[in-house]
């Protein structure tokens, strides 16, 4: 399956998203499997979940563009919750990241709560370069999470950045060698999962609420910008040109 589940310690989920050939990449099926998951972990007795990308070129390019782009009302509500972009989501996540980092993948590592990274991860978000809008919460958790300068460097500029810069702006934790990553991951959620889990959960759901309330205000106002983008003939011509790996001419 593209987006796996193992529990390789008590208590402690790992979910691994799987594209390789095209570096992790997320269809709307797989965004559907991963809400399922998130579905099943809310009310088990998961204490901790670990979330990374198969191989070790990609945590996830975020969406895949060259699938389905639609955004219906009940899309988008999928989309949201696979992103956990307005949930107050128990349970706490841990990120670790193996490559490159982008887009939706940066929207989801923002819905976790501890982020560690190999040396050679980039992150960005490359949206506005190819006319399409942000729409998985970077937009506000970005500013929230990493301060406004910061976050509208990274959003308007779609550039990419490499581990130390991430690590220096505090949109990640810490670097840690590739092959100690998973290891690392994995002695932080068993610290977690040995505290006390309604003391844990209480503590990260009161946070993510008021992250998802400070959205969720904004959602309509960032729905009506989403759909003028995509009416628009840039978003046309930058998903065309990056379907057809050429720069776009706008």
């Amino acid at each position: 399956m593209p987006i796996s589940i193992e529990y390789p310690r008590p208590q402690i989920a790992l979910i691994t998203i799987d594209n390789l050939p095209k570096h992790n990449a997320m269809s709307r099926a797989m965004m559907a499997e991963l809400v399922a998951y998130w579905d099943e972990l809310e009310t088990s007795d998961c204490r901790a979940i670990i979330l990374t990308g198969a191989g070790e070129k990609a945590f996830t390019a975020g969406a895949d563009v060259s699938g389905d782009l639609s955004a219906s009302v009940e899309t988008s509500r999928m989309v949201n919750r696979s992103l956990l972009k307005t949930s107050s989501y128990p349970k706490p996540i841990i990120a670790a990241v193996n490559g490159v980092c982008a887009g939706g993948g940066v929207e989801l590592m923002l819905s976790s709560d501890i982020r560690l990274a190999a040396p050679h991860a980039r992150f960005g978000l490359p949206e506005v370069k190819w006319g399409i809008y942000p729409f998985g919460g970077a937009t506000a958790k970005l500013v929230h999470q990493i301060g406004y300068v910061h976050a509208m460097k990274l959003l308007l500029t779609a550039e990419m950045i490499d581990a130390e810069a991430a690590q220096r702006i505090g949109l990640i934790n810490d670097i840690v060698p590739s092959g100690e990553l998973i290891e690392q991951a994995l002695s932080i959620a068993e610290t977690i999962a040995a505290n006390s889990p309604a003391a844990v959960q209480a503590v990260k759901q009161h946070i993510s609420e008021g992250a998802a309330e400070a959205i969720l205000a904004r959602e309509a106002a960032e729905q009506t910008q989403g759909d003028r983008v995509r009416a628009s003939t840039d978003f046309t011509e930058g998903v065309n040109a990056f379907r057809e790996k050429r720069a776009p001419k706008y």
